[in-house]
């Protein structure tokens, strides 16, 4: 127990008594008192060697050293060994490979003083010597072929006689895998002991490659408060698809909803609405320049629009043919990635059932996307300590063409605590903000009143634009209490039963007397222009492979825009579950909707029959006050 507190800066600790006392013939239970007294205390690091590096170099070292040894903190030897380390990691990440460097501390006892000291053996810069890949051979459809070598060095991106780097061997390895033709990736520099007077270092890469042509198949149900669907999946890839290393993917969803029936509504299905997704993808490595990838994704997809308020009572079910063409570039540098793209996107209405109200249009969103993320956590699966940031920028319409004129804006930030090693506390908070130019005045302004004929075109052109622009939360990797979509502006859509127009005019959302209120016209979300959303999750292993986590989740989405509503909780709590396996974690969460809390000062016990101001919506037509969220991959 001493030497436990030693090594963590506290020289004077003594274990003062101990007590064992025996609580049944096979456990004992053993008491230890310690007296820590003060700790001992860094001082300045010094670091001896490094006087004829270059200063940008010199000063590295010293960056290095410090932020594992801050002064006027206790002397930690776990931090003094990282210390050594990340002096090391400096100086060959600029080109001396053969860098040697060796830690020692001065420990003044009386005045509880410690002053690191390391010297630096930096040696002659090196620069990297021939590349040799090795494991080159791989099965493709029980066919023994060789992967190209030319577009595996173009990832490498590593020349003979460039500085040595060993941040740029990490970058290459990551390069490499990156390609989704290997299952691992091992790059040895081979360093010579004493080092060879040209001090040239040649690398040596080992591959394992995967399967170059895959074909998947499989299935999956969805049963939840907007739909019962049961679809099928069929998938082919290859990653050598006319060489050069290109990933060809294609993917087909068929299926069908069985309609009306639902989570909340167990019913036996009337009506099989087929649909399906298709998905092509075609990945270009090296596109322009080393690490740089071009994709190309044609989609084309046919689905049903279900709300929750959807059932035998309307006279139409709308369908949407949709089709998708996007083309973008990435780049990783590091921690940092970024892409960016332009996405072309057509909605076709059509009906499954009855006639196909006039007023609908079809859409053309066109917009120009870019994505930026800095990711700071230690393991994309499993956080346990770190930060992750990213936003994303899209601008719609304008030179662009097309329906919608619009700027979307949506950051977040993520968060990891470890409290203990096997205890996480992690957090997740986003902003939206949505600022239309040709649409929105109805859902601003408007929504809550009632259904003209000289309002109606506006309105359709309006409401169909914003479920395809707007913001929604609430679902497995949102607000987990709420079904998805379940957060969001409410409202009266003429389209979804337009044979009942004539009896929505004059009628408001706001009564709840009115035809349309009572037959869940008013209940449909229909998105919105500002969303946020907080999660708190508290994250725990159980035993091997299981694990559990307690969250508080809560979000908003105001039909205005940069109208954060803070008084508009939408606050749910609940418990999960997850399994982990090969693909990542399994997650299982129930979610409870904390109704006195949803909007504050508004709603409570006594009212729940009342109706938001803004959102036009009573509770009570949120059903149950629980929902279930099943998911792979933790949910932020």
């Amino acid at each position: 127990m001493e030497r436990f507190y030693r090594a963590r800066g506290y020289y004077d600790a003594h274990a003062t008594a101990g007590l064992v006392r025996r609580l049944d013939p096979k456990h004992v239970r053993v008491d230890i008192e310690v007296e820590e007294g003060p700790p001992v205390l860094n001082q300045p690091n010094k670091i001896e060697g490094i006087e004829t590096l270059p200063k940008d170099i010199a000063d590295a070292a010293a960056q290095a050293a410090k932020k594992q040894l801050p002064p006027g903190e206790p002397f930690d030897e776990d931090n003094f060994e990282k210390a050594e380390n990340d002096i090391r990691r400096a100086l060959t990440d600029r080109g001396y490979a053969y860098a040697k460097v060796k830690r020692d501390a001065l420990i003044d006892i009386v005045h509880h003083t410690a002053t690191p000291v390391f010297t630096v053996t930096p040696d002659q810069p090196a620069t990297f010597g021939k590349v040799t890949i090795e494991g080159r051979r791989a099965d493709s459809s029980s066919v023994e072929i060789e992967i190209p070598e030319a577009p595996m060095r173009r990832a490498i991106d590593i020349k003979e006689g460039e500085p040595y780097s060993t941040a740029a061997i990490e970058d290459a390895t990551r390069a490499l895998l990156d390609l989704e033709v290997f299952s691992a990736v091992e790059m040895k520099p081979e360093l010579g002991d004493p080092p060879p007077a040209s001090h040239v270092v040649p690398l040596t890469v080992r591959v394992e490659p995967n399967r170059l042509r895959q074909i998947r198949l499989g299935g999956g149900v969805e049963f939840d408060e907007l739909k019962t669907d049961i679809h099928g999946l069929a998938g082919w890839e290859d990653h050598n698809f006319l060489g050069g290393l290109r990933t060809f993917t294609v993917e087909l969803k068929p299926g069908f909803v069985l309609y009306p029936l639902r989570i909340d509504n167990f019913v036996t299905p009337t009506r099989i609405l087929p649909e399906e997704r298709l998905r092509l993808q075609l990945k270009q490595p090296g596109f322009i320049e080393a690490r740089t990838n071009l994709y190309l994704r044609p989609e084309f997809n046919i689905y049903p629009l279900l709300v929750k308020s959807s059932d035998e009572s309307a006279v139409s079910i709308i369908g949407y043919r949709e089709v998708k063409a996007g083309t973008w570039l990435d780049r990783s540098y590091g921690k940092f990635y970024s892409s960016v793209g332009y996405d072309l996107q057509v909605e076709n209405p059509f009906t499954y059932k009855g006639p196909l109200d006039q007023d609908l249009p079809t859409l053309v969103i066109s917009y120009p996307e870019i994505n930026a993320r800095l990711d700071f956590r230690d393991d994309r699966v499993h956080p346990h300590k770190g930060v992750y940031l990213g936003t994303n920028v899209q601008v719609a319409g304008g030179p662009f063409g097309g329906s919608a004129g619009d700027l979307k804006v949506q950051p977040e930030v993520r968060t990891y605590l470890p409290l203990a090693s096997k205890v996480t506390f992690a957090t997740r908070a986003s902003i939206g903000l949505l600022y239309p130019r040709n649409y929105g005045d109805i859902v601003e302004n408007h929504l809550t009143e009632g259904v003209t004929p000289e309002n109606r075109a506006e309105r359709i052109r309006d409401i169909q634009i914003v479920f395809f622009r707007g913001f929604y939360s609430g679902g497995p990797s949102s607000n987990r209490g709420y079904p998805t979509r379940g957060i969001a502006p409410h409202g009266v859509v003429p389209f979804l039963n337009p044979a009942t127009a004539s009896q929505q005019v004059a009628t408001r959302c706001d009564d709840p007397t009115a035809m349309n209120f009572n037959a869940g016209l008013c209940a449909i979300p229909i998105g919105g222009f500002t969303l946020w959303e907080f999660s708190n999750e508290l994250r725990f292993q159980i035993s091997g492979p299981l694990s559990a986590a307690i969250f508080v989740d809560m979000s908003d989405v105001a039909p205005k825009p940069s109208d954060i509503r803070l008084t508009h909780l939408h606050l749910s709590s609940g418990v999960g579950a997850r399994y982990d396996t090969p693909v990542g974690p399994i997650r299982l969460d129930l979610g409870y909707r904390i109704q006195p809390l949803q909007v504050l000062g508004f709603r409570s016990e006594d009212d729940v029959g009342r109706q938001d101001p803004v959102e036009g919506v009573p509770p009570k037509l949120l059903g149950i006050p629980l929902a279930i969220a099943f998911g792979i991959g933790e949910a932020y």
